[in-house]
């Protein structure tokens, strides 16, 4: 009976790895303590540049509550600031995969002590545990099936990224009160593991140090960067970026030889809608409406802005020469000439999410917020969102508006 409990992994000599360890734990715990902070707060800010509060199509948590308390008008300025905020995110949350499952492993056999519950404090740090690494496995397990765009969550990616981040993080925060005080005197006493309740009593023979492993999981994490970086950040490491979502070479040459995310074909466009004697943009505003052409357009005054247009995947491009007209002109020719109001974009694309979006006064007006017709000296082609499209400075991608068909000046807060 005694030799079969010694097989279970309630066992303290069922785990035989001689890595484990309290300050092992503690280090890989102490480089996630920061970096998780890093990823929530990032995470909040990517919520709030969706600008949720404006308009019912752009929140994608109705439910949210007081969770919401944090939320503001994003900027239209600096033009990166989505881009930088995303592609942190993203990558840093890539990056750590090998260290979160190091730390899992670390600890795994707590998750089988016996009894379960000695207490009811050892209870509730139990329950903040199931919490948290049940949270954690689930933010990044639906993080990065959302960046390779394999959409199989059982639900929109919106609620269930934002709430999933909340109660993991609470847990997160409860695990690290608990464990900071035992985490800072176990990176203390070096080498005294006397009281290492995580050290097997039977270690097996050691394959690796435990200096070694550490060194395992930071390569297993750089290999993760290296991978993956480069496709929300402009240098070399674009063309290492393999698995990321549209990664390795651009998918083109020349002015519209730049990544995009779904074609016109996916998204069900149909080419005659976009023909300049079918298509015109429907301005709707305080004196009424206007109908214009893409010749009417190119009329009126035309200015350039350099912008990039970057994903919540964490993809982006690099600054792009957009021409067309201000937003806040287009304001200006149906009432709003010193005000530009709220405005509410569609698109000819009829199905999907985001084929429609607000955009704050703020953003209109913005000298660099364009309807654009043209990219880097030529017209857009049609993956690009001919014959319009919206481009603002530090927006997610998504609400950069393709196809543009409708838009409707107004007060939408």
């Amino acid at each position: 009976m005694r030799d079969l409990a010694s097989r279970l992994p309630s066992s303290p000599g069922f785990w035989r790895s001689p890595l484990r360890g309290r300050r092992f734990t503690a280090v890989l715990g102490l480089v996630l303590l920061v970096s998780i902070t890093v990823l929530f707060v990032t995470g909040l800010l990517s919520y709030a540049a969706y600008n949720p509060g404006l308009d019912p199509v752009n929140d994608k948590t109705p439910d949210k509550g007081i969770l919401g308390f944090y939320l503001f008008a994003w900027p239209a300025g600096p033009a990166w600031l989505y881009r930088l905020n995303q592609g942190v995110h993203v990558t840093l949350g890539l990056t750590l995969i090998p260290v979160l499952l190091a730390k899992l492993w670390s600890v795994v056999p707590r998750l089988f002590t016996l009894p379960p519950v000695r207490s009811l404090a050892h209870g509730l740090e139990r329950i903040s545990l199931l919490l948290l690494v049940g949270g954690g496995l689930f933010q990044f397990v639906t993080g990065v099936l959302n960046v390779q765009l394999d959409y199989v969550f059982p639900g929109s990616f919106y609620p269930l990224h934002f709430y999933g981040a909340w109660v993991f993080f609470a847990a997160f925060v409860v695990h690290v009160a608990l464990k900071m005080p035992i985490a800072l005197r176990a990176l203390r006493t070096l080498r005294d593991e006397r009281a290492d309740d995580l050290a097997t009593p039977r270690p097996d023979p050691p394959t690796v140090s435990r200096r070694g492993a550490l060194w395992l999981v930071g390569g297993g994490s750089l290999l993760m960067f290296v991978t993956n970086a480069g496709r929300s950040f402009d240098g070399p490491l674009r063309e290492t970026a393999v698995l990321s979502p549209h990664g390795g070479p651009e998918p083109g040459n020349g002015p519209n030889g730049f990544q995009i995310n779904k074609t016109a074909a996916y998204v069900g466009i149909d080419p005659a809608e976009t023909r300049e004697d079918a298509w015109r943009l429907v301005v709707t505003g305080r004196t009424g409406t206007v109908r214009l052409g893409r010749a009417e357009l190119l009329e009126m005054e035309q200015y350039s802005a350099a912008l990039p247009i970057a994903c919540v995947e964490g993809w982006s491009t690099s600054d792009q020469w957009w021409r067309g007209v201000r937003l806040r002109d287009l304001a200006a020719r149906v009432g709003f000439e010193d005000d530009p109001p709220d405005v509410f974009v569609e698109s000819l694309q009829r199905h999907g999410a985001f084929r429609s979006g607000a955009l704050r006064a703020n953003q209109v007006a913005d000298a660099r917020s364009l309807l654009a017709l043209s990219v880097n000296g030529e017209t857009l082609s049609l993956d690009h969102g001919y014959p319009a499209r919206i481009i603002v400075p530090a927006a997610p991608g998504v609400l950069n508006t393709k196809w543009v068909t409708r838009m409707t000046f107004g007060d939408l807060g």
